[in-house]
């Protein structure tokens, strides 16, 4: 099966964005040489594996989510706000499986923060 393993982040200040995400969840990110590319900057993200899904669309506006998974939906909702982000959907529960929060990062890109919890109601 395939999966995702690559996702790119846009930024309109880069180094703003990698502080907010190497602070929020600890990631590694360094500048990648682009060959035939001057003045551009790409930057790697070592970050984990991902899963997938998928659902009817809700609004006509709603765009791809990347969840990221974390110990705490609570304590990564808070250092967002902390960060510069935001919160746009506060904490809710998947019975069974866990919580979500979805958030919107310093360059106005929205992803939500997952906590695995076979006890949420």
């Amino acid at each position: 099966m395939s999966s995702i393993v690559h996702f790119e982040i846009p930024a309109d200040d880069v180094q703003r964005a990698k502080t907010f995400y190497s602070k929020l969840f600890g990631w590694k990110i360094e500048v990648m040489p682009v060959e035939g590319m001057q003045g551009m900057e790409y930057f790697v993200i070592d970050t984990y594996g991902l899963g997938g899904g998928m659902m009817k669309r809700m609004s006509p506006d709603q765009k791809i989510t990347n969840y990221i998974g974390v110990p705490s939906v609570d304590e990564y909702s808070a250092n967002v706000e902390k960060l510069g982000g935001k919160i746009l959907v506060p904490k809710m529960a998947v019975p069974g499986m866990g919580y979500f929060v979805i958030v919107m990062d310093t360059e106005n890109n929205t992803f939500g923060l997952w906590e695995t919890d076979h006890t949420a109601k």
